[in-house]
């Protein structure tokens, strides 16, 4: 069973993308649009009405003088009257479908997802913040363990050979949190291009720490030999997507390409391996495939406020905390090793 783990864990891949649900987009609708022309011109959507409409894209005031230009902190939002518009006449439109009796929608490719202080996907941003501060204590757990708990070389480094790696890797997971976290709070074209390429040069370091812990690489030419390539997809992939098209759907391709070659190398490894741990490894790597199907089973958003897309980030936190505690065992398990091959 353990030798076929790597294509039990495709096939539930697999059908995880059979089951992905379509949805039309609500953007398209003429109610909508005409919501939206008609709050543009008058700043009022019901009874609700948008001070800064009375300003220009640019942030200038359009019936007034130079000082009475937008807030600077509306405009590094990027709260401007076109996007109040939008969000009030989207969930205008919504309720009148609720009370109709018809389905949520998607509008822009994204479900209308209730607000809170401004932060477009409140739950989104909250579960990417709990997941960065479990990398973080994972991280600090694992300095703690390699330089204080476990016995260190003479010259004060340590006997775990992938340690320089492991710690690049947690900078850079946290670093893509961060920018995940950032562009649920305000999904515009800065901060998407941000979060795209940081999770680009995450799903990329990623498969390199696969191959070079499954395959215990230390020759340094064959290191190079393999972070090359990957590292050339990874620069062309960010290159593209900032300065030629900021493409979501090819950008979600190259990330599950990437990580579908990672979980082969990961799964067999730990379906051949005689690691103490390995058990840990496979039950992340199932519990990865698993959760991915929640970003699969794109559903409408509970309450206004819970989607797949947040589930899945929540699903995430003990995710991260399984995998530091693999790292963690991997380290003293190492150490072990190479202290016996020292002495």
């Amino acid at each position: 069973m353990a030798r076929n783990l790597p294509w039990v864990l495709l096939i539930i891949v697999v059908s995880c993308l059979v089951s992905t649900l379509e949805a039309s987009e609500g953007d398209s609708d003429s109610l909508y649009k005409s919501c939206v022309d008609q709050c543009q011109k008058t700043g009022c959507v019901g009874d609700t009405c948008f001070q800064h409409c009375k300003f220009s894209a640019d942030g200038k005031a359009i019936d007034g003088p130079w000082y009475m230009q937008e807030p600077l902190y509306l405009r590094w939002k990027q709260w401007d009257c076109q996007s109040d518009c939008q969000y009030e006449c989207m969930m205008t439109r919504e309720e009148e479908r609720k009370r109709n009796g018809e389905r949520p929608t998607k509008y822009f490719g994204k479900w209308p997802l209730k607000h809170v202080y401004g932060i477009q996907e409140p739950v989104s941003v909250a579960f990417s913040a709990l997941d960065l501060a479990m990398q973080f204590q994972g991280w600090v757990s694992y300095f703690i363990l390699v330089y204080y708990k476990l016995p260190l070389q003479p010259n004060r480094k340590t006997y775990y050979e992938y340690n320089g790696i492991v710690h690049i890797y947690a900078i850079i997971v946290m670093n893509s949190l961060f920018w995940s976290s950032i562009c649920h709070s305000r999904d515009v074209e800065l901060t998407e291009r941000l979060d795209y390429s940081s999770a680009t040069v995450l799903a990329g370091f990623s498969l390199i720490l696969a191959i070079l812990r499954s395959f215990s690489i230390q020759d340094q030419s064959v290191k190079i030999m393999v972070t090359a390539p990957i590292l050339a997809v990874v620069a062309t992939h960010i290159l593209y997507l900032n300065f030629y098209n900021l493409d979501e759907g090819l950008h979600w391709k190259v990330i599950f390409g990437i990580g579908g070659i990672e979980l082969v190398v990961w799964g067999l490894w730990a379906a051949l391996t005689s690691h103490p741990s390995k058990w840990k490894l496979r039950a992340f790597l199932i519990s990865s495939i698993l959760t991915l199907c929640l970003r699969m089973f794109d559903f409408p958003p509970y309450k206004g406020y819970i989607d797949a897309h947040a589930l899945w980030r929540g699903a995430g936190i003990p995710l991260s905390y399984l995998w530091w505690s693999f790292v963690c065992d991997d380290a003293v398990f190492r150490t072990t090793v190479n202290l016996k091959k020292s002495k």
